[in-house]
């Protein structure tokens, strides 16, 4: 597939890797990202956009955080890092293309689902600035990576705005509220 240079919010589908309790305080800057998978999971609600969730092995890890649990509709508890190993891609809706990933760790489970929905020719964006890894290094390799296997990197920021398209949405007061 050749994805197109933008995002459109009634193709995509957000997914939100491995917010684990057990997993979060290990993660470098994990407060901010937790923060940043909330504004955007409120902001893909207020337009509609479905949201999936993993865990990795939910058993050790616990599961995700409860504000991470309660926008998921389908949550995939997982043993594979990467997650349509588990049963990701059968749980996209055919009309989703766009998949939107942020989550943990970067350079693990995250980095390992999104280069198979590529190889799998979904549209793949990871929001940089909603993604985390123990380390800074690991992080920032795991993004350089995916840039060069075609994932689009974004930010919040971008990510919002884009799916609004324009100021007269009908929830655009609502998403710059949690933008700004």
């Amino acid at each position: 597939m050749n994805p197109s240079n933008q995002i459109h919010s009634e193709n995509s589908i957000l997914i939100l890797i491995d917010l684990q309790g057990r997993l979060m305080p290990a993660i470098a800057q994990g407060e901010a990202v937790l923060k940043q998978c909330i504004r955007v999971a409120q902001i893909a609600q207020l337009l509609e956009i479905p949201i999936i969730g993993t865990e990795q092995s939910p058993s050790s890890l616990g599961s995700n955080l409860e504000p991470i649990q309660s926008y998921c509709s389908k949550t995939i508890e997982k043993e594979h890092f990467n997650a349509c190993a588990d049963g990701l891609t059968a749980a996209i809706p055919d009309n989703r293309q766009q998949c939107i990933l942020m989550g943990c760790e970067t350079h693990v489970c995250l980095m390992q689902t999104a280069l198979k929905l590529i190889d799998e020719g979904y549209d793949v964006s990871v929001v940089v600035d909603g993604v985390g890894s123990r380390r800074a290094l690991d992080k920032q390799i795991a993004l350089d990576r995916l840039g060069i296997a075609g994932a689009r990197l974004i930010t919040v920021e971008m990510l919002g705005f884009e799916w609004l398209k324009t100021a007269q949405n009908p929830v655009f007061k609502e998403v710059l509220a949690l933008l700004k």
